[in-house]
């Protein structure tokens, strides 16, 4: 099977588009499909690097880390050539039409998954908190239209999706990761020179927040409950690893709650090193209710870290209260959650997260989009199928009628 995946996020970003993006082309090609993908380059130039090309663009200013692509009719016709059998979209924006467009020359499925969900990034447009959710609402039920099948990491995202109307089939099908990266366990020698390096005391407790510091992240939520454990005791530390727009304002809010010296900013680090600072870490927490999936809820339990995460539907089988860690819903709640985890049950509870974590493996993962992919292409062939009917039809003189999905024909003139 031929593979086309579009996306506007690919290396250098680190985000969760892009390691789904990494890990589903492994797997397609690791059983034998072609891929090639097609994202957006860093400046004005375009480029081709095997079998990812590279659009010139500019940055969008609205939001760091996006660019909008320059036309590049070269590569289009390029990629029509090679007659894709399916067009995987993995954003809504700059690519997607590039997608659509592939896609019907070469009558190849569209596939589309949504991974963002945008009312809580309503706040980096202007005006976007007042007309945000009217806008998304109308303009993602048209834009996904096309869509044979439009998957979404988990039951919050579907739920979203469906209230917004858009129309055809929504698959539920969770990101994967990498399982047998992260259960490799470092040295202890390696996780040493981490605590060295930033000045972690060699007893203290670690919890953990991983990500990137966007506003919407809520990481101050983090700072405040830390600051409320530390009112009984003072070994523990706060690793916040990543960078991001809002670092400048925790780096602020940590010193008016004079606890800068128990929190570690280590900012954004290489995909290779990312295993061992989770395995610094002795629990893992999360604020934020504006993930779709959370990849990094994944990789910390795949680490063996029990989880303290604000309650959100992005959770449902991810994290299970008293078994692999604890969601809360108030400051008090963390704070508490955090204690229980850190007691005699955190041996327990991190087994278990390792072993929940194998649930969502990479070779899952590539083995339910391949079957949205083939049922993607079935419905293209039934839809050519239906509409060479409508046309003989058309031809011989009938009055018009179209094939819908129910079963039965309605009469459009």
């Amino acid at each position: 099977m031929k593979v086309l995946i579009t996306t506007d996020l690919y290396k250098p970003t680190i985000n969760g588009v892009v390691t789904s993006v990494l890990n589903l082309k492994k797997e397609l090609v690791k059983q034998g499909h072609e891929v090639r993908i097609l994202t957006v380059s860093q400046n004005l130039r375009s480029y081709r690097e095997g079998d990812v090309y590279y659009m010139k663009s500019l940055p969008f200013r609205i939001y760091p880390q996006v660019r909008f692509p320059l036309n590049e009719e070269e590569y289009m016709q390029e990629l029509i050539a090679w007659a894709p059998d399916v067009v995987h979209s993995q954003c809504e924006f700059f690519t997607y039409p590039y997608a659509r467009k592939i896609a019907k020359a070469t009558h190849a499925a569209l596939v589309h998954t949504y991974h963002t969900l945008y009312e809580q990034y309503a706040s980096y447009i202007p005006l976007g908190k007042y007309f945000g959710n009217i806008f998304l609402e109308t303009w993602m039920k048209r834009r996904l239209k096309d869509a044979k099948i439009v998957v979404a990491p988990t039951r919050k995202v579907k739920c979203t999706l469906d209230f917004y109307g858009v129309p055809g089939e929504i698959k539920v099908v969770p990101s994967g990761i990498r399982i047998d990266r992260y259960q490799v366990r470092e040295e202890k020698a390696v996780i040493q020179n981490v605590k060295e390096e930033l000045n972690i005391p060699k007893n203290a407790k670690v919890i953990l927040s991983l990500g990137r510091l966007g506003h919407e992240k809520r990481v101050d939520e983090l700072l405040e409950g830390f600051a409320g454990l530390l009112e009984n005791r003072k070994d523990r530390i706060l690793l916040i690893v990543g960078d991001g727009p809002a670092r400048e304002n925790l780096e602020k809010k940590a010193e008016e709650l004079g606890i800068s010296g128990f929190v570690r900013f280590a900012g954004m680090v290489r995909p290779e090193e990312v295993r061992k600072f989770y395995q610094t870490g002795d629990v893992f927490v999360c604020a934020s209710t504006s993930e779709t999936q959370g990849l990094t809820y994944i990789e910390a339990m795949a680490n063996g870290l029990p989880l303290v995460c604000r309650q959100d539907p992005c959770l449902d089988g991810v994290l299970e209260n008293g078994r692999n860690g604890f969601a809360y819903r108030t400051i008090g709640e963390f704070m508490e959650g955090i204690e229980k985890v850190l007691g005699e049950e955190h041996e327990t509870m991190s087994m278990e997260s390792m072993e929940m974590a194998k649930k969502f493996g990479t070779d899952v993962f590539a083995e339910s989009i391949l079957g949205c992919y083939k049922k993607a292409m079935l419905k293209g062939e039934l839809n050519s199928y239906e509409g060479a009917a409508v046309r003989e039809k058309q031809k011989s003189g009938l009055k018009k009628w179209s094939w819908p999905r129910h079963g039965y024909a309605r009469r459009i003139s």
